[in-house]
């Protein structure tokens, strides 16, 4: 929405809890945004395709058709969706990105957390809207990896510092969601690996990437697949 030469990004906020619906709109508009809400998935889709929001905010558990349904309907357009939800659950995380969403926020969270991840999705959606390609990369979970500039973004959209070496281990992951990577294979894909050519090597280097992804998300990316390797968890999609 533009007023005057100011112009303002416009969220809709589709929950069917009004003491939350009505606690995210008053504290994203006090930040500039013009904020619109809706009760369940029927008013909210009707309210989207009346005036197209720049975001939606989505709660998963709703009367009715729930969020990740209305997800799935809407997410081809393009707009940046943040699912919400009382489930702190992998499983639930991963459906709510494989439907669409380009984040996912466990209730209850702080605002200044909501407040930071829809600044960080309503960029990356400017970037990829206005065709520029000098930090095209890949989003997992609502992380940000740039593949050729070794720059990574968690959720929030605060940089995460990688070494060489890390950097080249979570670009093999995500070059191979959902695959499962022997210990060979990682020592082979991430030559960027300060360390002997031995199976321990590998287990230090994803023991010390978790702990960097665990600092800012405590979600599994990297599950251990026993006896075999490893396992990116989450769905990677372009940025």
């Amino acid at each position: 929405m533009e007023q005057g030469n100011i112009v303002r990004s416009t969220i809709l906020v589709i929950d069917d809890d009004a003491s939350i619906r009505d606690a995210i709109a008053e504290f994203l508009g006090g930040h500039g945004y013009e904020v619109n809400t809706a009760a369940d998935a029927a008013a909210g889709e009707q309210a989207w395709r009346k005036a197209p929001a720049d975001l939606l905010v989505l709660d998963v558990m709703m009367p009715g058709e729930d969020g990740l349904s209305l997800c799935r309907r809407l997410s081809p357009g393009g707009v940046p969706i943040l699912m919400l939800s009382a489930l702190d659950d992998v499983t639930d995380r991963i459906v709510g990105l494989e439907v669409g969403a380009w984040d996912y926020l466990t209730k209850p969270f702080e605002p200044r957390e909501l407040l930071a991840r829809v600044r960080a999705l309503l960029r990356r959606h400017a970037k990829a809207s206005s065709g520029d390609t000098a930090g095209a990369g890949v989003t997992f979970a609502g992380w940000w990896l740039d593949m050729d500039g070794r720059r990574l973004h968690d959720p929030a959209g605060r940089a995460v510092a990688l070494s060489e070496g890390e950097h080249a281990l979570l670009a093999a992951f995500v070059r191979r969601p959902g695959r499962i990577l022997t210990r060979d294979v990682l020592l082979d894909l991430a030559r960027g690996l300060d360390a002997a050519p031995y199976d321990r090597a590998i287990d230090i280097a994803v023991s010390r990437l978790r702990r960097k992804l665990a600092e800012a998300d405590p979600a599994t990316i990297i599950e251990t697949v026993r006896g075999v390797g490893y396992r990116l968890v989450p769905p990677v999609r372009p940025a």
